[in-house]
């Protein structure tokens, strides 16, 4: 997959695609059982009416199925290089990405895990690009894989009906940094002021340490978060941050054909789509049958519309994303002649 690029033109270009998600359906009448809010109350306040929810797999499982798909649309078996994004690792210790990797075939290539909540697909873009940008690899499989479903609170039917499992892939190659499918520039942040308003706060070594001598809290295993903070902040940021990475590719808001941003909430995304004057049917959404799979949603929504034919070549694409962190970003691309493997399930 290397290409020879002149010195300063090298840059990272989408390759291939791939996604996964688990077969099991749980629809919102399942999930309220005989609660006296139901489908109609989840679907206007969240926009989810269904999601996929992992029986049996786990967050590798997940990414190895993804990555097999991105590989195969990128027609190669292997890349330089597995960076796996997760915000539901399988362990504390060790990373999944070497196992990804060996799965996959790819034998003892580097490979390590990125945390950097529902924006780590978007961080781990960046650092991707700029290892391929920087001469020392020629190809990077990136996977972003969460279940999420096993951080939720069981006894917390309205968190678990926001969000979903799932895996999406993408095989990034050198090549010319103006073709179709090189990543444009990015914009990436973070305000650690705001740590507390999506968190999981036990298991780690704050808990372990401060909590010494007495039980832990069972409920601090579980993911919380300030919903109406954050979904304000969530459309600010976005907003701001594909408008800078925008202009740093020399566009202007009204040149962009499609958006993919992570799948939160479906009023963000309105909210969002209002707010940089997108016109109707430019903010893709898959919310409704797949809910907010964390890291993954971004990369799984690329592969489907890929895969649909809603991207198509020549598009002029923004890739955004908020999340736990906080933490925020952005980047555009030119959408090339890619393929993408689906796996529904």
């Amino acid at each position: 997959m290397a290409a020879h690029v002149p010195d300063g033109r090298r840059g990272a270009v989408v390759a291939g695609l791939g996604s996964y998600v688990p077969p099991r359906v749980v629809t919102n009448a399942e999930l309220c059982g005989n609660r006296p809010v139901g489908d109609e109350w989840i679907r206007a306040r969240i926009g989810v009416g269904s999601r996929r929810v992992a029986d049996g797999e786990a967050t590798v499982d997940l990414a190895v199925r993804a990555g097999r798909g991105a590989l195969e649309a990128a027609g190669t078996s292997r890349a330089d290089a597995v960076v796996l994004a997760t915000i539901s690792p399988d362990r504390l210790l060790p990373a999944g990405a070497p196992e990804v990797a060996a799965r996959l075939g790819c034998g003892t290539v580097p490979a390590f895990d990125l945390a950097s909540g529902c924006s780590g697909f978007l961080y781990g873009l960046g650092v991707a690009a700029s290892m391929i940008v920087s001469g020392a690899f020629d190809s990077v499989l990136l996977v972003a894989s969460d279940v999420f479903s096993a951080f939720v609170d069981p006894d917390d039917w309205l968190m678990a009906a926001i969000f979903g499992d799932g895996a999406g892939a993408v095989v990034l190659r050198a090549g010319a940094v103006d073709e179709p499918g090189a990543l444009g520039p990015f914009d990436l942040g973070s305000d650690g002021v705001g740590a507390d308003l999506l968190e999981i706060p036990g298991g780690g070594a704050r808990a372990r340490k401060r909590g010494a001598g007495a039980a832990e809290d069972p409920v601090s295993a579980y993911f919380r978060m300030d919903g109406p903070v954050v979904r304000k902040q969530a459309i600010v940021g976005m907003c701001d941050s594909v408008t800078k990475a925008t202009h740093r590719a020399g566009w202007a808001l009204g040149d962009l054909d499609a958006v993919a941003a992570h799948q939160a909430n479906q009023r963000i995304l309105d909210g969002l789509a209002a707010e940089l004057g997108l016109r109707p049917g430019r903010m893709l959404s898959h919310i409704e049958g797949y809910g907010n799979t964390a890291a993954a949603s971004v990369p799984v929504l690329l592969a489907q519309a890929a895969a649909a034919g809603t991207l198509r070549p020549g598009m002029r694409v923004a890739l955004t994303a908020y999340g736990a962190g906080l933490a925020w970003g952005s980047t555009t691309l030119v959408w090339p002649g890619v393929r993408a493997v689906t796996d529904d399930g």
